[in-house]
């Protein structure tokens, strides 16, 4: 009697869902772990236990005992991080352009017990919210705005999928867009708009070289403007200081002539007076002292033309 219903618990355990993802989606193929009362859970794995046809405890890695016949295995989730691949799905961006495009999702179960019982297709639900997430947030954006702001995209369809899929006990960790296609008018558009952009670069480059060339050149010509004025400012200079030394020089020079003839010619004239002194107080004869007061008059002459001759010079 107890051989039969072990095999039958046998059977039902090979009918049992199939565990979701993993390594253990191919064991699961084969069949759920049997109840073999001792029992060795891998690790990063979560073996959901039912008694009777209701949940019982989920077992956690390492060694754990089961009541035969009572107790079964009804599923096996991988605690590691998942990865599906979304497929490609078209999509209207906001100016009308339908896109072709595609993604990976990662994934990770946070609870076993809502992963088991909370949805029938985990992977399926997940796919399908992944698309129409993606179909929706693509439709609140422009082409341009598309391939400038991936990360951006990414990231709210990540936000949707985590508000929803908390129900089922997973937790998305990131979405990546793989790959966009767009349509082939759409794409030679796209290439004529880049090549015009570069052309416009190309030109607005070339005319801000022609005018920091330009203006180089009159700063060039400004600065060669000033140094020639102000070079020609201290020659102007020192030929004003040159000539105002040489005058100077010269008065000097002058100034000293006239002091030595002046010097000079007032010993001629004390020496003149000396005699005319000595000629009044002898009794010379009245025609010696007419010849003496000549000769003092022509040199008192001579003195005045001498000086007018230093002065003019």
């Amino acid at each position: 009697m107890l051989v039969r219903v072990a095999r039958g618990a046998r059977g039902l355990a090979l009918k049992a869902p199939r565990a979701w993802l993993g390594p253990t989606q191919h064991r699961a193929a084969s069949g759920l772990p049997r109840n073999t009362v001792v029992l060795f859970v891998p690790q990063q794995e979560a073996w959901v236990v039912e008694r009777m046809g209701r949940f019982h405890r989920i077992l956690e890695p390492g060694l754990n005992i089961l009541i035969p016949v009572l107790d079964r295995i009804r599923y096996v989730q991988s605690l590691k991080e998942i990865v599906i691949n979304v497929p490609e799905q078209s999509a209207v961006t906001l100016d009308n352009v339908t896109l072709q495009i595609d993604g990976v999702l990662y994934l990770r179960i946070m609870d076993p017990y809502k992963a088991s019982y909370g949805v029938e297709d985990p992977e399926y639900a997940v796919t399908q919210l992944a698309q129409t997430t993606m179909r929706s947030e693509l439709g609140k954006l422009s082409l341009d705005k598309v391939f400038r702001e991936r990360e951006s995209l990414n990231a709210s369809i990540v936000d949707a999928i985590n508000q929803a899929s908390d129900y089922w006990g997973i937790r998305c960790l990131r979405y990546e867009i793989k790959d966009i296609h767009v349509p082939p008018r759409v794409k030679e558009s796209m290439q004529m708009q880049v090549e015009a952009e570069r052309r416009k670069r190309a030109t607005v480059l070339e005319s801000e070289g022609t005018r920091e060339s330009a203006i180089n050149v009159a700063e060039g010509k400004k600065q060669a403007q000033i140094l020639a004025s102000e070079a020609e400012k201290a020659e102007q200079i020192n030929q004003a200081a040159g000539e105002a030394s040489a005058v100077l020089a010269k008065a000097k020079a002058k100034a000293e002539a006239i002091r030595i003839l002046a010097s000079a010619l007032t010993q001629q004239a004390m020496g003149v007076y000396g005699a005319l002194t000595k000629t009044s107080t002898t009794e010379a004869p009245h025609s010696a002292s007419d010849g003496n007061i000549r000769v003092a008059q022509r040199a008192n002459t001579g003195l005045d033309e001498e000086l007018e001759r230093v002065k003019l010079s």
